[in-house]
Protein backbone atom coordinates (compact mmCIF):
# COMPACT_ATOMS: atom_id res chain seq x y z
CA UNK A 1 0.00 0.00 0.00
CA UNK A 2 1.37 3.48 -1.02
CA UNK A 3 1.22 5.55 1.56
CA UNK A 4 -0.29 9.09 1.59
CA UNK A 5 2.22 11.95 1.84
CA UNK A 6 1.03 15.01 4.42
CA UNK A 7 2.70 17.84 5.27
CA UNK A 8 2.87 19.42 8.67
CA UNK A 9 2.99 23.26 8.44
CA UNK A 10 3.48 24.24 12.49
CA UNK A 11 5.46 26.32 13.86
CA UNK A 12 5.39 24.51 17.50
CA UNK A 13 8.09 22.01 17.13
CA UNK A 14 6.30 19.42 19.88
CA UNK A 15 2.75 20.11 18.16
CA UNK A 16 4.42 18.66 14.91
CA UNK A 17 6.06 15.69 16.72
CA UNK A 18 3.33 15.03 18.42
CA UNK A 19 1.31 14.88 15.18
CA UNK A 20 3.74 13.17 13.12
CA UNK A 21 3.85 9.98 15.32
CA UNK A 22 -0.26 9.67 15.48
CA UNK A 23 -0.02 10.00 12.00
CA UNK A 24 3.24 7.44 11.10
CA UNK A 25 1.82 5.35 13.17
CA UNK A 26 -0.97 4.31 10.71
CA UNK A 27 0.12 1.94 7.67
CA UNK A 28 -1.54 4.17 4.69
CA UNK A 29 -0.47 7.76 6.22
CA UNK A 30 3.31 9.48 6.42
CA UNK A 31 4.35 12.53 7.48
CA UNK A 32 6.68 13.26 4.45
CA UNK A 33 7.77 17.24 4.98
CA UNK A 34 7.28 19.65 7.96
CA UNK A 35 7.55 23.54 7.93
CA UNK A 36 7.65 25.66 10.55
CA UNK A 37 6.51 28.65 8.80
CA UNK A 38 4.35 30.04 6.01
CA UNK A 39 7.62 30.18 3.37
CA UNK A 40 9.04 26.86 4.33
CA UNK A 41 5.25 25.39 3.60
CA UNK A 42 4.84 26.97 0.53
CA UNK A 43 8.54 25.75 -0.60
CA UNK A 44 7.80 22.53 -0.25
CA UNK A 45 4.67 22.33 -1.85
CA UNK A 46 6.57 23.63 -5.46
CA UNK A 47 8.93 20.88 -4.78
CA UNK A 48 6.97 18.05 -4.15
CA UNK A 49 3.97 16.34 -4.78
CA UNK A 50 1.64 16.11 -1.87
CA UNK A 51 -1.56 14.42 -1.04
CA UNK A 52 -2.96 16.87 2.15
CA UNK A 53 -1.75 19.41 4.16
CA UNK A 54 -2.08 19.76 7.92
CA UNK A 55 -2.02 23.84 8.00
CA UNK A 56 -1.78 26.05 11.42
CA UNK A 57 -3.53 28.75 11.71
CA UNK A 58 -0.88 30.98 13.27
CA UNK A 59 2.77 31.19 11.32
CA UNK A 60 4.69 33.39 12.58
CA UNK A 61 5.95 35.18 8.90
CA UNK A 62 2.15 34.95 7.61
CA UNK A 63 -0.85 33.65 8.94
CA UNK A 64 -2.94 30.39 8.17
CA UNK A 65 -5.70 32.76 6.14
CA UNK A 66 -2.93 34.69 4.41
CA UNK A 67 -1.46 30.85 3.29
CA UNK A 68 -4.75 29.28 2.60
CA UNK A 69 -5.31 31.68 -0.15
CA UNK A 70 -1.58 31.50 -1.45
CA UNK A 71 -2.21 27.65 -1.73
CA UNK A 72 -5.35 28.09 -3.37
CA UNK A 73 -4.16 30.86 -6.14
CA UNK A 74 -0.98 29.23 -6.91
CA UNK A 75 -1.32 25.79 -6.26
CA UNK A 76 -4.58 24.70 -7.10
CA UNK A 77 -6.96 21.94 -5.14
CA UNK A 78 -4.54 20.36 -2.94
CA UNK A 79 -6.60 19.69 0.21
CA UNK A 80 -5.96 21.57 2.79
CA UNK A 81 -7.03 20.24 6.63
CA UNK A 82 -6.78 23.55 9.12
CA UNK A 83 -5.16 22.14 12.69
CA UNK A 84 -5.82 25.57 15.10
CA UNK A 85 -5.97 26.18 18.54
CA UNK A 86 -8.40 28.58 18.14
CA UNK A 87 -12.76 27.49 18.53
CA UNK A 88 -14.32 26.93 15.36
CA UNK A 89 -16.90 29.59 16.04
CA UNK A 90 -14.01 32.06 15.36
CA UNK A 91 -12.85 30.57 12.23
CA UNK A 92 -13.70 27.54 10.87
CA UNK A 93 -16.62 29.22 8.37
CA UNK A 94 -14.38 31.87 6.84
CA UNK A 95 -11.52 29.53 6.06
CA UNK A 96 -13.89 26.84 4.73
CA UNK A 97 -15.31 29.40 2.49
CA UNK A 98 -11.73 30.47 1.89
CA UNK A 99 -11.39 26.72 0.57
CA UNK A 100 -10.29 24.99 3.15
CA UNK A 101 -11.15 20.90 3.00
CA UNK A 102 -11.57 21.04 7.23
CA UNK A 103 -11.21 22.70 10.31
CA UNK A 104 -9.61 20.64 13.14
CA UNK A 105 -9.21 21.77 17.23
CA UNK A 106 -5.26 20.51 17.99
CA UNK A 107 -7.03 19.67 21.11
CA UNK A 108 -9.48 16.74 19.19
CA UNK A 109 -8.75 13.25 20.45
CA UNK A 110 -6.80 10.97 18.23
CA UNK A 111 -9.95 9.24 16.87
CA UNK A 112 -10.94 12.49 15.38
CA UNK A 113 -7.95 13.88 13.82
CA UNK A 114 -7.40 10.22 12.04
CA UNK A 115 -11.01 10.59 10.92
CA UNK A 116 -10.51 13.99 9.37
CA UNK A 117 -7.35 13.06 7.59
CA UNK A 118 -9.22 10.72 6.03
CA UNK A 119 -12.34 12.26 5.05
CA UNK A 120 -10.09 15.07 3.57
CA UNK A 121 -8.11 12.45 1.63
CA UNK A 122 -11.22 10.73 0.39
CA UNK A 123 -11.91 14.55 -1.18
CA UNK A 124 -15.13 15.41 1.25
CA UNK A 125 -14.84 18.12 3.37
CA UNK A 126 -14.57 17.54 7.35
CA UNK A 127 -16.69 19.42 9.88
CA UNK A 128 -16.75 18.54 13.81
CA UNK A 129 -19.71 18.22 15.11
CA UNK A 130 -19.19 22.08 16.61
CA UNK A 131 -18.54 23.39 13.14
CA UNK A 132 -21.15 20.96 11.08
CA UNK A 133 -24.02 22.80 13.69
CA UNK A 134 -22.74 26.12 12.67
CA UNK A 135 -22.98 25.63 9.21
CA UNK A 136 -26.52 24.45 9.63
CA UNK A 137 -27.43 27.68 12.05
CA UNK A 138 -26.08 30.01 9.19
CA UNK A 139 -28.75 28.37 6.69
CA UNK A 140 -31.24 28.12 9.12
CA UNK A 141 -30.84 31.61 10.55
CA UNK A 142 -28.49 33.78 8.07
CA UNK A 143 -27.19 36.77 10.20
CA UNK A 144 -27.05 34.77 13.54
CA UNK A 145 -23.57 34.43 14.80
CA UNK A 146 -20.93 37.13 15.03
CA UNK A 147 -20.70 39.24 12.31
CA UNK A 148 -17.21 38.30 10.93
CA UNK A 149 -18.87 35.26 9.38
CA UNK A 150 -20.47 37.01 6.69
CA UNK A 151 -17.97 38.52 5.66
CA UNK A 152 -15.87 37.44 2.02
CA UNK A 153 -12.40 36.16 2.28
CA UNK A 154 -10.73 39.22 1.38
CA UNK A 155 -12.87 41.28 3.77
CA UNK A 156 -12.19 38.39 6.63
CA UNK A 157 -8.03 38.83 5.38
CA UNK A 158 -8.26 42.81 5.85
CA UNK A 159 -9.98 42.91 9.43
CA UNK A 160 -7.29 40.58 10.72
CA UNK A 161 -4.39 42.40 8.90
CA UNK A 162 -5.87 46.24 9.98
CA UNK A 163 -6.58 44.73 13.68
CA UNK A 164 -2.83 43.33 14.23
CA UNK A 165 -1.73 46.65 13.37
CA UNK A 166 -0.78 46.66 9.80
CA UNK A 167 -1.40 50.24 7.61
CA UNK A 168 -3.49 50.49 4.66
CA UNK A 169 -0.19 50.90 2.36
CA UNK A 170 1.30 47.83 4.96
CA UNK A 171 -1.73 45.73 3.78
CA UNK A 172 -1.85 46.76 0.01
CA UNK A 173 1.78 46.04 -0.63
CA UNK A 174 1.25 42.97 1.15
CA UNK A 175 -1.40 41.92 -0.62
CA UNK A 176 -0.73 43.36 -3.85
CA UNK A 177 -3.94 45.57 -4.46
CA UNK A 178 -4.22 49.22 -4.33
CA UNK A 179 -4.28 51.48 -1.26
CA UNK A 180 -7.66 52.57 -2.28
CA UNK A 181 -9.34 49.03 -2.85
CA UNK A 182 -8.24 48.69 0.88
CA UNK A 183 -9.78 51.53 2.13
CA UNK A 184 -12.94 50.66 0.03
CA UNK A 185 -12.47 47.36 2.13
CA UNK A 186 -11.80 49.16 5.30
CA UNK A 187 -15.08 51.39 4.89
CA UNK A 188 -17.12 48.25 4.14
CA UNK A 189 -16.01 46.38 7.25
CA UNK A 190 -16.31 49.41 9.72
CA UNK A 191 -20.16 49.61 7.95
CA UNK A 192 -20.64 45.52 8.21
CA UNK A 193 -19.30 45.36 11.50
CA UNK A 194 -20.97 48.57 12.46
CA UNK A 195 -17.56 49.97 14.12
CA UNK A 196 -16.08 53.58 13.88
CA UNK A 197 -12.46 53.41 13.59
CA UNK A 198 -9.45 50.64 13.29
CA UNK A 199 -9.38 50.53 17.21
CA UNK A 200 -12.70 49.10 17.38
CA UNK A 201 -11.97 46.89 14.73
CA UNK A 202 -8.38 45.19 16.53
CA UNK A 203 -11.26 45.36 20.32
CA UNK A 204 -13.90 43.33 17.88
CA UNK A 205 -11.18 40.98 16.53
CA UNK A 206 -9.45 40.44 20.24
CA UNK A 207 -13.08 40.12 21.57
CA UNK A 208 -13.90 37.18 19.05
CA UNK A 209 -10.32 35.88 19.57
CA UNK A 210 -9.48 36.62 15.87
CA UNK A 211 -6.12 37.78 17.00
CA UNK A 212 -3.78 37.21 20.26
Amino acid sequence: MERKRILLADDHQIVRAGLKQLIDAEPDLHVAGEAATSAEALALLREGNWDLVLLDISLPDRTGVDTLRLIRTHLGDIPVLIVSAFPEEQYAINLLRAGANGYLKKDADVDEILRAIRVVLQGRRYLSPTAADLVASRLDQPGAGPAHQDLSEREFQVLCKLASGMSVTQIADELFISVKTVSTYRSRLLEKLQLGSNAELTYYAVKNGLIQ
